[in-house]
Order: structure tokens, then C-alpha cells, then sequence
């Protein structure tokens, strides 16, 4: 099954309202799977389901143990960076979250 752009951007903005492991969760499945028939891109999936196993997901924790067998060192080392940068720049977001709960 491919996803679109629009899948992106639709699950982009969702995440922006809410921030949540679902959301989270539905952009490592899109990204691990195929965006407009490019492939996988296994550091994008990692970030993400890194993110939503961050906030509780216990699907994406399995997933993200998953793709790791398909990444190099390299590439785990700069999906948990990218992770690191969106925490960073999405902190109020992620705290609003937290409260909400």
C-alpha cells in the first residue's frame, strides 16, 4: 500500500493539533511502508515510532525493533537525532499534551 504526500501532510498536521502515539504511530507506519512509490524511509519511520513508543505506543516499540534489523548503525544514530531535533522544537507541544491528559 502506498501513501500520498497528502497522507504526509495530513498526518503532519494532525500530530501538530494533538501530538499523539497514534498520530505518531500512523506517520512510522507511512513512512516505513512507501511514500508516492519511493520506498521506505526506515530513519523517518524510526524517528517516528520512536516518538509515539516515547509516549506509550507499544505497537511502535515492536516496529521500530523491527525496521532496526533493516537500518545500518548510521542510520539508527541519525533517525534518534532526528527524534531528538523534533522533541527539541515540539517541547511546548509535547508538555500542552502531557497536561491535557
Amino acid at each position: 500500500m502506498a501513501f500520498t504526500e497528502g497522507d504526509v501532510i495530513e498526518a503532519k498536521a494532525a500530530i501538530i493539533e494533538t501530538a499523539n502515539s497514534e498520530d505518531l504511530f500512523r506517520l512510522g507506519l507511512i513512512y516505513s511502508t512507501d511514500v508516492e512509490d519511493r520506498g521506505p524511509d526506515f530513519i523517518e519511520a524510526h524517528k517516528w515510532f520512536n516518538l509515539a513508543a516515547m509516549m506509550g505506543s507499544v505497537p511502535a516499540k515492536a516496529y521500530r525493533e523491527e525496521i532496526v534489523l533493516e537500518m545500518s548503525t548510521e542510520d539508527v544514530t541519525l533517525a534518534q537525532k532526528a527524534a531528538r531535533g523534533w522533541l527539541k522544537e515540539n517541547r511546548d507541544l509535547i508538555n500542552a499534551q502531557k497536561n491535557a491528559a
